[in-house]
């Protein structure tokens, strides 16, 4: 019987000398979430009409000043009120680094990733709609250690929502709540203060508070 070959071990000095893959934030994204390094995965919930699409969104458009970015809407699709969105928080200045995927299945996702020049980092909107589970999406996330996935939940109260999201939160290197139109970070990368996503909307919900 042949033995499974292990793994070489890395030692300090293979770490220190490893490449940087940090994104070079600044402003509000640094302060928000720090340098992070385009792998793993992120988890952004909120409650409906409290600024969760329009937040991921701002974050897409940011990212894909560094890279190509994929948006899977799998639950509006190319709707109007989806082509509105992106319009309006200003996706035409990245159109070169942007992809909007009309619901595509987890199945030809995984295909299109196996392609050169595939998207960097993927948003999947809502992850209720993937009907994963929580083996399925650890096998994503191995299968694409050079992706980065950012996962937009629905939410109970304050939580994710179901029990694969509430799973992914823990297993994910940042998380983001959203509530009136407010993004409250928690980084492994550093920075997490909160982010203002609409000025008008967040002064009229937390001034009736």
């Amino acid at each position: 019987m042949t033995e499974k070959k292990i793994n070489r071990a890395r030692t300090y000095t293979d770490l220190m000398n490893q490449k940087a893959t940090a994104l070079d934030f600044t402003g509000d994204w640094l302060r928000s979430i720090g340098r992070p390094e385009l792998t793993g995965s992120w988890l952004i919930w909120g409650n409906s009409t409290n600024g969760k699409t329009r937040f991921a969104l701002q974050l897409c458009k940011y990212l894909a000043t560094f890279c190509r970015v994929a948006y899977n809407s799998l639950e509006e699709g190319d709707s109007l009120s989806m082509r509105n969105a992106i319009r309006d928080v200003g996706m035409n200045d990245v159109k070169g680094n942007f992809l909007l995927l009309d619901q595509e299945p987890i199945e030809e996702l995984r295909k299109r990733l196996l392609k050169r020049k595939s998207p960097d980092v993927v948003f999947i909107d809502s992850w209720q709609y993937t009907g994963l589970n929580y083996t399925e999406y650890k096998r994503l996330r191995a299968d694409f250690r050079n992706k980065l996935f950012i996962l937009v939940s629905h939410a109970e109260g304050n939580n994710p929502e179901g029990r694969t999201a509430k799973s992914i939160r823990y297993d994910s290197f940042v998380k983001i709540r959203v509530e009136g139109y407010k993004a409250f970070p928690a980084s492994r990368y550093g920075g997490n203060e909160p982010f203002t996503i609409w000025d008008k909307g967040a002064e009229e919900y937390w001034g009736s508070k």
